[in-house]
Order: C-alpha cells, then structure tokens, then sequence
C-alpha cells in the first residue's frame, strides 16, 4: 500500500482538488493530510473530506513542512510513502510512473525531477532554476550523486528507509535533509522526469531565499556529522 503525506498551510485554494486529484489515482493507497496551523479556510475543508483522508492537526501555529512531513510519516500504514504538497504544482496521475522502479524491484527511494525535461526548465522562472540548480549542484559534490532535482517534492521512498534516518527538520529544509541522509546510509537516488506547473508567490508559493539559504548550511552540516547522528 502507498501512503500520500500531504503537509498543508492555508491551501484552502488548492487543496479538495488535490485531494481529488490523489484519490482518483487508481492505486491501492492512504492519505494523510497534515494541516500545519491553517489560519484560511482549509481545516473547514479538510472536515468535509474526512471519508476520503485521514486529517491529522499538527499545530494551532504554523511549525513547517518538515515537521507536518515528519509527523504525517509517523501515522503512515504503508509500504511505500510518497511526499505529496498541498497545491497543483505536480500531477498525481504520475504517480505509477514515479513508484514503478521501486514496485520493480530497481530502487528503494525514487525522485521525481522537474528538470529532466526542457519543459520543465522553461517553465521555471530564472532565479529559482539558478537557485535549485545550485543546491542539486552542491548535493552531488558533496554526496556523490548525480541529481537533477534535489528539492523537488515528490520524493517516493520504502517505508523501511524512512524508519533508518532520524529526522529533525522543522522547515522547508526537510528536502535537503531527507536527500542528504538517503545519500549517506547508501541509498541510490533514481530519478523519473514529471511535468511541472508552478505556481508564483502572489499564487501562494511561500518557500524564500532564506530556505535556500538554511538549505546550504543543512547540507554541509549532514555530510560531516557521525553516521550515528543520521541513524534512528
């Protein structure tokens, strides 16, 4: 069985279509949605979709992605656990696609990469293509790998990788810190290409610079710390 994490903040624009969206994926799964804190009309959204998800309340104040994700992985009955953002920037229907290598027998942690395709460079407005090019960049020098997309939000893993790493992020910075601990205890990363649709700040976007900035600093500090650190 799959497990969806969806982690959400005032996303009460987006989210019944991407719990729809998720639901009507024809594959034997859960859905766990963590509201981080909402202050719109998204936990009144989330009640009257209780049949379909499970609806977990992280915080009465907004906390972060990284600790909506960690929690809603602790709650996660699946074999499989998916990573799944609470807006329409990614297509749920590439879902089989992205779990194929690891139902396979390929992999045991699979990404799913905006920028594989040129469509997805263009679609990608300067500054965050440099930004996330760079941080791909520098995950790769330091760990090894050779990535496309290290921040991207579909990351796919088996349940028994994530019950290897010891998490601690509370933030966006949940993405360099997942990557680079896989990386560490010896996982390979495969990458699959997916379309991608972003949305703007004014749209509701609310990773910033000082993210990527907390990025940098996550990686080098989880490349240098003891195995031990990184280990539950």
């Amino acid at each position: 069985m799959l497990s969806v994490i969806i982690p959400v903040y005032n996303e009460e624009l987006t989210i019944r279509d991407v719990i729809e969206k998720v639901s009507s994926v024809p594959i034997d799964k859960e859905i766990i949605v963590v509201d981080d804190g909402s202050t719109d009309r998204t936990p009144g959204i989330l009640e009257k979709e209780k049949e379909k998800v499970t609806v977990v309340y992280n915080s009465p104040i907004n906390i972060g992605k990284g600790a909506a994700v960690r929690i809603g992985l602790e709650y996660a009955k699946g074999d499989i656990a998916i990573i799944q953002d609470g807006d329409l920037e990614l297509d749920p229907n590439e879902y089989p696609e992205i779990l194929k290598p690891i139902i396979e027998g390929k992999a045991n942690v699979v990404y799913g990469s905006r920028f594989i395709s040129k469509e997805g460079r263009k679609k990608t407005d300067f500054i965050n293509y440099l930004a996330n090019k760079f941080l791909t960049s520098l995950t790769n020098i330091l760990y090894g790998a050779s990535l496309t997309d290290m921040e991207t939000a579909y990351k796919a893993f088996k349940m028994d990788v994530f019950k290897k790493i010891r998490l601690k992020s509370l933030g966006f910075e949940i993405e360099p810190e997942l990557t680079a601990k896989i990386l560490r205890l010896g996982y390979k990363i495969i990458e699959v290409s997916i379309s991608y649709h972003p949305r703007r700040i004014k749209e509701g976007k609310k990773i910033r610079f000082i993210d990527g900035i907390k990025a940098i600093y996550y990686l080098f500090k989880y490349r240098f710390i003891g195995i031990e650190e990184i280990r539950k």
